[in-house]
């Protein structure tokens, strides 16, 4: 009995602790400053520390003692969590800082769904379209899906729904594919037709979407019924839809834009190059460290019965934010030593080095949860050894080392090339991929169409 109610007063603390951790680890720098800064002023259980000082150069940073760098700690890597003052002018090794000259590492600007759409689509509009386009991208909901029928569109224009249509059609077939339907299966039908564009497609996958309230509730007797597909086969083109199709097309966009959501000015994670060593400094964005302040621990042993209740829970409350800031800050730099070595040459040599690599494959390798992975990528910030700043999200983009690709054969054509040639060029060099998706490239470039180009 008594074994029993120990494991019910565990499980409580166990799972406040990693709702903490979890919470924390989601949080960018500036955000967690906001929480700790709260918490201190509200909070008298926890007490924040000088931060210790490297006897050897000075910085400021988590642990005591000398800093790897100063410790000699030398290899491709070295990585740690130091306090704010050195993000303050950051310089490079030469000297040169790139703030008091006024060149502000790069800050990309936010997109939302319907610009990223509309950058995709634009030079396919006449100059008759886009209002028409501008009225379907401001109807989308949050998943991507249409809110209005496209019915209703055409006579509030008084055009025909046959222009309605093709403008819509432009927005599904940009990415993220299948925005613009008007309901969870006709987006599944856009994305499967445009992937049998590129690949073999399963024509079970094609049957169950025909039944698709079929398919939604799983009765796969009836299914097999009405297709004469076996239920394995059934199954295996379950599986096909539910790897490579998103009846919710806008999530795609939400966990992995093309362009990041966030205008970044103050990096999470700054990366320098030493020689040959790569020094991934993460960014502690509150000076010093956390404790449980000792002397609360001692009024706590003569609080009277009526205080205690609160005081015990204000304990409680610094205890886990002071673990689950040190948990956060160890994820981070586990993270941050993989991606540092994987994708070192897209550090060093830019955007075409950039190797392909997913948060679940991160997550395997790590021995982490791959909400783990995606709570720390989320909302941060890295500034590359050049200066520039960039969302963290960016060492997981599928596309972005083709769209690199895209450019250098623009820029070093000796005529224009056509997209239907562009993309033949790209599958030589490994990216299979179709003439819209170059087409969707160029846009996302700015580049305009080979007969619009000039040398």
């Amino acid at each position: 009995m008594l074994q029993q109610i120990q494991r019910q007063t565990q499980r409580p603390v166990a799972s406040a602790h990693l709702a903490q951790t979890m919470s924390l680890l989601h949080l960018n720098a500036d955000e967690l400053r906001q929480t700790i800064e709260r918490e201190l002023a509200n909070n008298p259980a926890l007490e924040q520390v000088e931060p210790p000082i490297c006897p050897a150069c000075g910085r400021a940073w988590v642990q005591p003692g000398i800093c790897p760098l100063c410790a000699g700690k030398t290899g491709d890597v070295v990585v740690f969590t130091v306090s704010p003052e050195p993000f303050t002018g950051e310089r490079s090794e030469q000297g040169h800082d790139p703030y008091q000259q006024g060149e502000l590492p790069e800050a990309r600007e936010s997109l939302s769904l319907a610009a990223h759409l509309l950058r995709q689509i634009g030079p396919e509009l006449t100059p008759e379209e886009r209002p028409l386009a501008a009225h379907l991208l401001t109807a989308l909901d949050d998943d991507g899906l249409l809110t209005l029928p496209p019915q209703e569109i055409a006579a509030y224009f008084h055009v025909p729904l046959a222009r309605v249509e093709r403008v819509r059609s432009l927005i599904q077939r940009a990415e993220p594919p299948g925005c613009a339907s008007c309901s969870p299966k006709e987006a599944l039908q856009v994305q499967l037709q445009l992937l049998s564009e590129t690949s073999v497609v399963p024509a079970t996958a094609e049957a169950c979407l025909q039944h698709f309230k079929l398919l939604a509730r799983r009765q796969f007797h009836t299914l097999t019924e009405q297709t004469g597909f076996t239920q394995k086969e059934l199954e295996d083109a379950i599986r096909f839809i539910s790897t490579n199709l998103n009846p919710y097309p806008a999530r795609a966009h939400w966990s992995e834009s093309a362009a990041p959501k966030t205008v970044y000015y103050t990096p999470d994670v700054v990366l320098r190059l030493n020689e040959q060593t790569l020094i991934v400094e993460i960014a502690q964005p509150f000076a010093g460290s956390l404790r449980v302040n000792p002397l609360f621990r001692k009024a706590l042993r003569e609080a009277t019965p009526e205080h205690l209740p609160a005081w015990q829970n204000d304990l409680e409350r610094a205890r886990m934010l002071v673990k689950g800031a040190a948990q956060r800050a160890g994820a981070l730099e586990q993270v941050m030593k993989y991606l540092a070595r994987h994708q070192r040459e897209f550090i060093l040599h830019g955007e075409a080095k950039l190797r392909p690599l997913t948060r679940a494959a991160l997550a395997r390798e790590l021995g982490l949860h791959e909400s783990t992975i995606s709570r720390a990528v989320s909302g941060k910030s890295i500034q590359l050894p050049n200066g520039r700043i960039l969302p963290l999200s960016v060492f997981f983009e599928k596309h972005l080392s083709a769209r690199a690709l895209l450019r250098d054969l623009i820029n070093q054509e000796s005529r224009p090339l056509t997209d239907d040639e562009l993309a033949e060029s790209l599958r030589r060099a490994g990216f299979p991929v179709a003439r819209r998706t170059v087409s969707k490239y160029r846009a996302m470039e700015g580049i305009l169409p080979a007969h619009l180009r000039h040398r």
